[in-house]
């Protein structure tokens, strides 16, 4: 088994930040990152298994049918939560649970963001 580690991204800490996004920007996105060929693969065989054709769509229907699945699946929802939840460590779970709501929303949007710009990966094409 390959053991992953989480990137260094770098510029997103900024002095006047709160905590949740202190944690997001040092926590929740190094993990999306970390696991992005994971999320991709997993939208892609929602998007197989469901046969929901979005290279017929516009843009602003893909943007709009990518946030739907995330809103309305719970299911699909909550897997994609625990790709990037089952990466925090023990104290970072700690804080989580106070804050979930609030960062759960974070890391959909981050996500949503990611499958979004990441649809020539999805489609299998150089570029859209």
């Amino acid at each position: 088994m390959n053991k992953k580690e989480r990137p260094i991204i770098k510029n997103l800490i900024k002095k006047h930040t709160t905590e949740i996004e202190s944690f997001q920007n040092t926590i929740v996105r190094p993990i999306i990152k970390m696991q992005h060929p994971l999320l991709v693969a997993s939208f892609k065989n929602y998007l197989e298994k469901r046969k929901v054709d979005l290279q017929s769509c516009s843009d602003l229907e893909i943007n709009n049918k990518i946030k739907s699945i995330y809103n309305k699946d719970i299911s699909y929802r909550n897997i994609s939560l625990g790709l990037i939840i089952g990466h925090f460590s023990t104290s970072e779970f700690s804080y989580y649970i106070n804050y979930s709501s609030e960062i759960n929303k974070r890391i959909i949007k981050i996500i949503h963001q990611r499958v979004h710009n990441s649809l020539s990966e999805i489609f299998g094409l150089e570029s859209l």
